[in-house]
């Protein structure tokens, strides 16, 4: 990775909603932006949708600090309750290591 580069790790969270609660979430997620800007430690922020159904979101960390900062911030809780109603299955949080990174 380029040292000039800092991110290191990241997050994968795959999100599955109700069919019913599909445009909910996809709100929810585009609201969350700002909430991902407030967070100091999380250095890139992505929500995405995979079909009508199935979103996503992916960030990165400079460090172990920063990744759970973000876990236990006001995304993950919004995420937490959100789970509760509108998802069809937990949310499958998976921790990665960046290898490469090209952001502008």
């Amino acid at each position: 990775m380029d040292e000039g580069n800092t991110m290191k790790i990241g997050l994968l969270v795959r999100i599955e909603a109700k069919p019913e609660f599909a445009d909910q979430v996809e709100s929810a997620l585009r609201g969350a932006r700002q909430l991902a800007d407030e967070e100091q430690a999380t250095v890139a922020w992505f929500a995405f949708r995979q079909s009508p159904t199935v979103f996503g979101v992916f960030d990165t960390f400079d460090d172990e600090d920063g990744r759970k900062a973000h876990l236990e911030g006001r995304i993950a809780a919004a995420l937490g309750e959100m789970a509760q109603t509108m998802l069809a299955t937990a949310p499958t949080i998976a921790e990665v290591d960046l290898l490469g990174v090209k952001v502008p």
